[in-house]
C-alpha cells in the first residue's frame, strides 16, 4: 500500500469562516483527477494502453489520495483501483447495457431534485457532487445541473415533502449529501423540522468511508442535534477500504447516536468471491456497520464489465450465509423500476 498522511480526523476547527475552508475540502480539492496520474503513484504505468480517454471525458475520474493509499501498490488487480480507473471497457455497446436510467429515476420524479419511489419515503437528491466517481455508478449519466433539489433553497421539495402526509421518512442522497458543507445541511434539516408528518432522517454516503476527514466535529454536532432517528448508510465494496482513520470517522457518527449501516454492490473483480464478502461483513461490522444490501449491479450504460449473472449472484450469497452469523449476511437485492421496494432475488 502507499502510506497515507497522518491527519487528526478533528484538524480543522468545527465551523471555519468562508475564507477557511475545512481541512476535508482541502483534501477534496486535492484529489487525484488523472488517470495517468493515479497508475504513476501505484507503478502501474504499464495499464495506461487499458485507460479510455473518452470514458475518463464523459465521466472524470476523482479519487481522494487516502482512497489511493489503501491500494496495494503494483497490484493491477485491485479491488480498489478498479472501482475507480475509466478503462476501455467502458466504451463497449452491450446489449442489455443501454439504457441511461435503469432505475426508473425520471418516472419518480415528484419535483426538483426530488424522487419518490417507494411508500412512505421521499428522496432528495441533495447534489450532484462526490468524493469519488465510481466507475459502475448507476446515476453516472443522471442530469445533475437540472435535478437539485438545493436550487432555490430546497423550495419545491420541501412544499412537496410537506403536502404529503404518507412522508414519513426523507432520505439523503445525490451525489453525496455530505459533500455539502454542513451549514447547507443544516439549513435544509431546520426547513424540515417544521414538517410535522417526518418519523425518520436516511443519509446514503460513500463519504465517511474514501475520505473520512468529511467527519468533523461541525458534522457530528450537527447530526447529534437532529430530532429524528438517523441512520446513516454507508457503500464500501471491499473490506481494504476500511482502516484506522475510517474506523475513528465512523466511530465518531455512532457516538452521536446514528445507526450505521452498509450497502454494497456486487462486482466483477472487486467483491465477487465467498472469501471476498465475508471479509466485508465481518470488517464493516468490526467498524460498527451492519451489512444492509448486497446490490446487483444497475444496467446502465457503461458498466457492463462489472456483472455478476444472477446465479452465480444467488450462489455467492448462499456461501456467504453459510459462512458468517445471519446478522452478517446482507440481503442480496436488486432495483427495478417501478417496483415497490428492492427486488429479492
Amino acid at each position: 500500500m502507499i502510506p497515507a498522511a497522518t491527519v487528526s480526523l478533528h484538524a480543522s476547527p468545527a465551523h471555519p469562516t468562508p475564507l477557511q475552508p475545512a481541512h476535508w475540502q482541502q483534501l477534496w480539492r486535492q484529489a487525484v483527477r488523472d488517470p495517468r496520474e493515479l497508475l504513476s503513484m501505484l507503478g502501474l504505468e504499464a495499464l495506461s494502453d487499458r485507460i479510455s480517454d473518452e470514458a475518463a471525458t464523459r465521466f472524470p475520474l476523482r479519487v481522494p489520495r487516502g482512497f489511493v493509499a489503501r491500494m496495494r501498490k503494483g497490484d493491477a488487480r485491485d479491488p480498489l483501483l478498479r472501482q475507480v480507473l475509466p478503462l476501455n471497457d467502458e466504451m463497449r455497446m452491450v446489449p442489455g447495457f443501454e439504457s441511461l436510467d435503469a432505475v426508473g429515476d425520471a418516472a419518480a420524479r415528484a419535483g426538483t431534485g426530488l424522487l419518490q419511489k417507494y411508500r412512505g419515503r421521499a428522496l432528495l437528491v441533495a447534489t450532484g457532487s462526490c468524493a469519488v466517481n465510481c466507475r459502475y455508478c448507476f446515476r453516472r449519466h443522471y442530469p445533475y445541473a437540472e435535478e437539485n433539489a438545493a436550487r432555490a433553497g430546497w423550495r419545491e421539495a420541501l412544499e412537496s415533502i410537506a403536502a404529503d402526509a404518507s412522508v414519513e421518512e426523507v432520505i439523503l442522497s445525490g451525489g453525496d449529501p455530505l459533500s455539502l458543507a454542513t451549514s447547507k445541511l443544516a439549513e435544509l434539516t431546520e426547513a424540515l423540522r417544521g414538517i410535522p408528518h417526518l418519523k425518520r432522517l436516511r443519509i446514503h454516503t460513500r463519504l465517511p468511508v474514501v475520505l473520512p476527514e468529511r467527519v468533523d466535529a461541525g458534522l457530528l454536532e450537527w447530526l447529534a442535534r437532529l430530532p429524528w432517528p438517523v441512520a446513516v448508510v454507508l457503500h464500501a465494496n471491499h473490506a481494504n477500504e476500511f482502516d484506522a482513520q475510517v474506523d475513528a470517522a465512523l466511530a465518531g457518527l455512532r457516538g452521536t447516536g446514528a445507526q450505521l449501516l452498509n450497502q454494497a454492490v456486487l462486482l466483477r473483480g472487486v467483491n465477487d468471491s465467498v472469501e471476498a464478502l465475508t471479509e466485508l461483513s465481518e470488517r464493516s461490522f468490526a467498524a460498527g456497520v451492519l451489512p444492509y444490501y448486497l446490490h446487483q449491479l444497475d444496467r446502465v450504460a457503461g458498466v457492463a464489465h462489472f456483472e455478476v449473472p444472477d446465479q452465480e449472484a444467488r450462489s455467492l450469497h448462499a456461501g456467504l450465509a453459510a459462512r458468517v452469523s445471519g446478522y452478517l449476511v446482507p440481503r442480496l437485492v436488486r432495483e427495478v423500476a417501478g417496483d415497490t421496494g428492492k427486488r429479492p432475488l
